[in-house]
């Protein structure tokens, strides 16, 4: 690293010096000056604003829950999003999600995310090397500062190692960027090297970040954590554990090569990638410092916040109180509440780290996009029929017809029907009259997740009293503006919006992103964790003594049933659904396909499904099959037709080899001539 290094002072518009990441992030920055790395280092002022500087490349394209104005991962199998369905315009580096899922996309699209991503890490590498030598710091804040640093440097590693596989690691100590660009190639390391590499930085953070680290206050709730390092790790060697990166021996995988023709996807299967990763997910669960989020029972309520429809009976769960049941709390407004705005960050004992609500496209610009046309919302964000399918009945079975479109349904046929009578409505609650008997007996997620076709929504902050608390149908002559037309954009294509993230009072009225509650990115929840555990340990025939984080224990990790359900039972039990039966526990087989199904809905929305058909090698099916939804070409007096699956021409589905991982651009792979280039994709323009 040169010796001198040069920053530029920071001024932040309308408020002080950042003095916690939440700050960092919202910080408007511009250059004024330069001054040398001792003068920086020795002060707290300006350390902060370096570090600042650091956080500000977690934004924008590099979110992990975002809309698709940055890399549209949020978006797969389950979500998808109707409009920029016109034709491609490279000056605003949109998208439809068409060109998304027929990999459309060229080697120049939606590449900030690896410039960003770069410059951070050469940013925080520069931090670790010399906050030491603060003179205004205590030495606890400056092991703790280092380690943040250290946790943004592996975090930004682990962005691109998702997006696009393995990637170049640099140099511990930086790079002289006034060497020649031969001098500074640097080639493309192993995924499994990438892996630990993000491992072991993510447990030294942690270790630096214990002391002062282990909890953050509202000011600086999206400031890392030892938790968010010991997460990520845990997030990265699942991944490494995974068929995509362990023991995969498919023609892509054996394409994807270094400079040297070095594979750099492991064709040797290693079980105990996958112990390593339970272990990983152990130490978080061992800190006992996270919780999944839960609100009481209410007896009563209102239109906004309706009293609790308990499910039914099964003998188990709903004769306990939380966290051994569901008898004491409501499932529905429990799972809905950590997504929806009601709870600040740091009032939130399932998250594990979040950006706050800044930068870019967020999930407040998703609600927008979510919300229907008679609230002035885009109405073009909606979910997939096998979505829908996916979500339980309330006890626990499938629902009638689930997946029959596709070809894996067991034979029965969708419920035909409606809710016609009052009698009805107190029957099937929370169904309201004209609403498809489909719908009735879901489960909790399915009514916090899924705006299917006549479902309510209050839009509270709608400023006239008629627009509020209203049943919203998608037929084509819905006299609201909400179903199928021609004309624009503004319609769901299947006939199924989305609820995930919607607060009471949400609305888009006048285009006004301040009648949008705001909403806490959850980047990592401690369910995603829990449900990594159970995972992991399915996988394994044998027994494995792994080292905890710091060296203070040593996990004897197997398929243990036990510790699986210690995984499993806190997510079904929020979720208010019953345990799975005996005989999934006794099959790794079928208890990989509810814990496939359990991330598909605990975690929709959430930017994790579209790389985890990647890891799990199932995109080339999944991302492949004909999307399904309502016939929404039928109005309300074809309703029987509306409700009968139908292949939504207007959705294109397919997977090629090249969509495993998003290309190199053109420019990066000029600067260093020992990059190479993803399967399928080009090196020139």
């Amino acid at each position: 690293m040169m010796k001198k290094i040069y920053i530029i002072l920071l001024i932040v518009l309308g408020a002080g010096i950042a003095s916690s990441c939440s700050d960092y992030l919202e910080s408007d920055q511009y250059f004024k000056d330069r001054m040398t790395e001792d003068k920086v280092f020795k002060s707290k002022t300006y350390s902060e604003m370096w570090l600042a500087h650091v956080f500000e490349e977690f934004k924008d394209m590099n979110a992990d829950v975002a809309s698709k104005g940055n890399t549209p991962h949020c978006f797969a199998d389950d979500m998808y999003y109707g409009d920029r369905d016109k034709d491609y315009d490279p000056s605003k580096n949109e998208l439809s999600y068409n060109m998304f899922k027929m990999g459309l996309y060229t080697e120049n699209d939606k590449q900030d995310s690896w410039t960003r991503s770069y410059r951070g890490i050469r940013n925080a590498s520069t931090f670790i090397h010399n906050i030491y030598m603060n003179e205004e710091m205590s030495q606890d804040e400056i092991v703790d500062y280092r380690g943040q640093a250290r946790f943004a440097r592996a975090y930004l590693y682990w962005l691109l190692l998702r997006k696009y596989g393995p990637i170049p690691l640099l140099p511990d100590e930086g790079i002289d960027y006034t060497d020649s660009y031969d001098e500074i190639a640097t080639p493309r390391s192993t995924y499994e090297e990438c892996a630990e590499y993000i491992s072991n930085e993510m447990a030294l953070a942690a270790t630096e970040m214990r002391k002062l680290g282990m909890k953050r206050g509202q000011e600086a709730s999206a400031r890392p954590t030892c938790g968010a390092a010991l997460a990520t790790r845990a997030k990265a060697l699942l991944y490494a554990a995974s068929p995509l990166a362990n023991g995969n021996t498919a023609a892509f995988a054996k394409l994807l090569v270094d400079d040297t023709g070095r594979p750099l996807l492991s064709a040797d299967y290693k079980e105990e990638k996958w112990a390593k990763a339970a272990a990983a997910a152990r130490d978080v669960i061992e800190l006992n410092v996270y919780e999944l989020y839960w609100v009481y029972l209410r007896t009563t309520g209102n239109e906004s916040e309706p009293a609790t429809i308990v499910p039914p009976k099964d003998g188990n769960f709903s004769e306990k109180d939380w966290p051994e049941g569901w008898a004491n709390i409501d499932p529905f407004e429990s799972y809905r509440q950590v997504f929806n705005g009601v709870l600040l960050a740091s009032g939130n004992p399932e998250l594990i780290f979040t950006r706050g609500n800044n930068g870019g496209e967020t999930v407040a610009d998703m609600v927008a996009h979510q919300l229907p046309r008679s609230a002035t919302g885009w109405n073009t964000h909606g979910i997939t029929q096998k979505q829908v399918d996916a979500y339980y009945m309330n006890d626990g079975t499938d629902a009638p017809g689930k997946d029959k479109e596709i070809g894996r349904g067991d034979g029965s046929n969708r419920l035909t029907g409606y809710i016609e009578t009052d009698d009805d409505v107190a029957m099937y609650k929370p169904l309201m009259k004209g609403v498809s008997l489909q719908y009735a007996n879901r489960e909790p997620r399915f009514y916090a997740s899924v705006a299917y076709n006549g479902s309510f929504w209050n839009l509270l902050n709608e400023s006239q009293e008629r627009n509020r608390n209203q049943q919203v149908f998608y037929y084509r002559d819905d006299d609201k503006g909400n179903g199928f037309n021609s004309s624009n954009a503004y319609w769901l294509r299947t006939g199924f919006g989305v609820k995930k993230f919607v607060h009471p009072s949400d609305t888009y009225e006048g285009g006004s992103m301040s009648k949008i509650v705001a909403k806490t990115e959850p980047a990592i929840r401690y369910a995603d964790i829990l449900l990594i555990y159970a995972e992991a340990l399915n996988e394994l025939t044998g027994s494995y003594n792994i080292p905890s984080w710091d060296g203070a224990t040593t996990y004897t990790v197997s398929r243990d049933v036990t510790q699986m359900k210690r995984g499993i039972h806190p997510v079904r039990i929020r979720a208010g659904v019953p345990d799975y039966p005996d005989n999934a526990y006794n099959s790794q087989d079928e208890m990989r396909k509810r814990l496939k199904r359990e991330r598909q809905i605990e975690l929709m929305g959430e930017g994790q499904r579209y790389y985890d058909l990647r890891r799990w090698m199932d995109a080339p099916v999944e991302e492949a099959l004909p999307i399904y939804g309502c016939n929404v070409l039928m109005n309300e007096t074809n309703k029987d037709l509306f409700h009968q699956p139908v292949a939504v021409w207007a959705l294109k589905t397919t997977f090629a080899d090249k969509m495993w991982f998003w290309p190199i651009s053109h420019s990066e792979l000029k600067r260093n001539n020992r990059l190479t280039q993803n399967p399928g994709w080009t090196y020139n323009d």
